[in-house]
């Protein structure tokens, strides 16, 4: 019932800006936080950087000061910015949400089908 629809990537030069977007739609009761994760060829899928309810955040070392994660709770979406792109940031960035279908029903995690950001001169 839950779909995941991430959109914004493409191909950029180092020092570029990027920005993703996806939007969650279906059987939604609430949506606890939201997330992007990201994996190269080779390496295991990494979180990037993650959003929470009361707006709390995380990113991970390699990002921080160069990516802005935000969230529009009213639209089911979450934003990443990317700024001064550097090749190493290449991948498959993935969309992830928690997300309690009914009232009493259990919290799961979902996925998007990912989407690809090349960063190459």
């Amino acid at each position: 019932q839950v779909q995941l629809v991430e959109s914004g990537g493409g191909l950029v030069q180092p020092g570029g800006s990027l920005g993703l977007s996806c939007a969650a739609s279906g059987r939604i009761f609430s949506i606890n936080g939201m997330g992007w994760y990201r994996q190269a060829p080779g390496n295991q899928r990494e979180l990037v950087a993650a959003v929470w309810n009361g707006d709390s955040t995380n990113y991970a070392d390699s990002v921080k000061g160069r990516f802005t994660i935000s969230r529009d709770n009213a639209k089911n979406t979450v934003y990443l910015q990317m700024n001064s792109l550097k090749p190493e940031d290449t991948a498959v960035y993935y969309c992830s949400a928690d997300i309690k279908a009914t009232m009493r029903g259990t919290i799961f995690q979902y996925w998007g089908q990912g989407t690809q950001v090349i960063v190459s001169s």
